[in-house]
């Protein structure tokens, strides 16, 4: 994510975190609207934070959002016990309560999201260089981690055509294969789409779609999971828990996301997510990447 867009002040209702800026271009600094500790989420609140509804393309995985109780893992899949997380600046931000959330159902966690940047995607501007970035990462990560699982959140920087995001799409889940591990694509939250991104507009519409083929093309390797089912498709709408600046999210939106993706990996793998009164009042609240940003 581009520094204009995580600096930004954050609504009343939710703060969201900036990551490090990016040299590409200034940011504004806002003013934090809630104190930390008005944001810690447990039992009933976050059910109800997550209580969103299911998408209305009806595409992918979706999950019931507000089930108060995450469901065990599959007894019949792939052992989850190492869940590696890739993105942009916006799951820089779920980061710390995904890793959170993933640790208290006895699995490890690992970022490499990325603020400006972070995406898979060769096609249109600095996409490639890029892509060459996030591979060297990648390339270095799971030499020492070894996840089972690679997740991948669409970033807002996969621009380029649809056979392009196709491609790319697939191109990681053979990466991920080569690693020893399966493939998750998750569709990014919808954000507002300003001048920054408007020329790219199209190309942002149509990633999930290209994620979701080339899952399909890949499957038994990966997976898409459509995030709509928990935000919506509304960067405006209240469920969507976007900032003043239509993009981010903060540790509200995180613990929902932390809450809701765990399940969807509890359909799959045999993983079985804590509750969340075990994880959503950690200190992950006061991660660094929240305080840089003034997220309260």
């Amino acid at each position: 994510m581009h520094s204009k867009h995580i600096a930004d002040s954050p609504s009343s209702s939710q703060q969201f975190p900036t990551p490090a800026a990016s040299p590409r271009r200034p940011g504004r600094r806002g003013r934090p609207v809630l104190a930390a500790g008005a944001l810690l989420i447990a039992g009933v609140s976050l059910v109800a934070l997550t209580g969103c509804g299911n998408s209305a393309s009806g595409n992918g995985d979706n999950a019931d959002p507000a089930a108060s109780a995450p469901p065990a893992g599959k007894n019949g899949g792939k052992q989850l016990s190492k869940l590696l997380w890739m993105g942009d600046s916006i799951a820089e931000a779920e980061a710390p309560a995904l890793e959170a959330a993933v640790k208290a159902g006895g699995a490890e966690f690992k970022s490499i999201a990325s603020a400006g940047g972070g995406t898979v995607v060769k096609g249109e501007g600095p996409t490639a260089t890029f892509a060459e970035n996030t591979y060297k990462t990648l390339a270095n990560t799971v030499k020492t981690f070894h996840p089972d699982v690679i997740a991948y959140q669409v970033t807002t920087y996969d621009w380029g055509t649809a056979a392009q995001q196709t491609s790319s799409y697939e191109h990681l889940a053979t990466v991920a294969k080569d690693a020893g591990a399966e493939l998750v694509i998750v569709s990014a939250p919808p954000f507002k789409i300003d001048d920054f991104y408007k020329s790219h507009e199209a190309a942002i519409k149509s990633a999930p779609e290209a994620a979701q083929d080339a899952a399909a093309k890949n499957a038994g390797q990966a997976r898409f999971f459509d995030a709509a089912a928990l935000w919506g498709t509304d960067s405006a709408a209240a469920k969507a828990q976007r900032s003043q600046d239509g993009i981010h999210t903060c540790q509200q939106g995180a613990a929902a996301f932390a809450n809701w993706f765990g399940g969807q990996l509890s359909k799959h793998y045999s993983f079985t997510p804590a509750a969340p009164e075990k994880w959503a009042k950690g200190p992950w609240t006061g991660s660094k990447v929240y305080g840089q940003l003034k997220c309260g």
